[in-house]
């Protein structure tokens, strides 16, 4: 596990928290220093705080899923605290948002979570429905008019799910149950994941590949608009 904190006193306990037989540790101070580690090396999780000098760690996260193309779960914690910050988090690729200050028991939970998912993540063949397909071993998204879109983390999470029960929609209720499982997961966080997911989406294939079933759930299109 990284971890990536530029306050001396919270690095501390954190290292001292996680420093038990279950967890191999790395530390970086700064931006910087975390990219070169993440290209040097394979971890299970990366805790990723937001501001840090020189590179701050949305640039840190967009940079590992565009540029390194590391599927590494990526938790994120700050003091920032608005909607609009955890939307730009979820954005360039983190997996969960944790707000300063916090108990690192629950940051121990979210991590062992993400550990979880990421050991039992499946790696099965290619699925496909008209005119899209998805790779779940490389989260690669394609159509039949040959683009292509990586996705990552969540994301990858949630359009597997969309995907697996096309043509029919899945409720809030059973995308929080499939992609987060025990964890609560407020309306707003899947909100913005499932917000995020449709924008890449929609900027890649240019049409509205995910429907809102408004105050059900969601479901997918394929490129002919199928069902409205």
């Amino acid at each position: 596990m990284l971890i990536v904190e530029d306050h001396a006193g919270l690095a501390a306990n954190l290292l001292e928290f996680f420093a038990d037989d279950r967890y191999i540790l790395d530390f970086a101070p700064d931006g910087l220093t975390a990219l070169h580690l993440i290209a040097t090396n394979e971890y299970d999780v990366i805790i990723l705080d937001i501001m840090l000098p020189g590179v701050s760690g949305f640039e840190v996260c967009r940079r590992i899923r565009n540029d390194i193309h590391c599927l590494t779960p990526v938790i994120m914690m700050t003091s920032k605290d608005q909607l609009q910050d955890k939307e730009q988090g979820f954005t360039v690729g983190a997996d969960d948002y944790l707000v300063k200050p916090f108990d690192l028991r629950e940051l121990q939970l979210r991590v062992d979570a993400l550990f979880r998912r990421k050991a039992g993540y499946s790696r099965s063949a290619e699925i496909g429905i008209p005119g899209i397909r998805f790779n779940p071993g490389t989260f690669v998204v394609s159509t039949d008019h040959g683009r292509q879109l990586e996705l990552s983390g969540t994301a990858a999470r949630i359009f597997e799910e969309l995907i697996k029960a096309y043509p029919d929609f899945l409720s809030y209720a059973e995308i929080q149950d499939r992609v987060w499982g025990e964890r609560e997961v407020d309306m707003n966080t899947l909100r913005t994941h499932v917000y995020s997911l449709r924008r890449l989406l929609q900027e890649t294939f240019q049409y509205p590949m995910i429907k809102t079933i408004h105050g059900r759930g969601y479901r997918l299109l394929t490129p002919n608009r199928d069902a409205p």
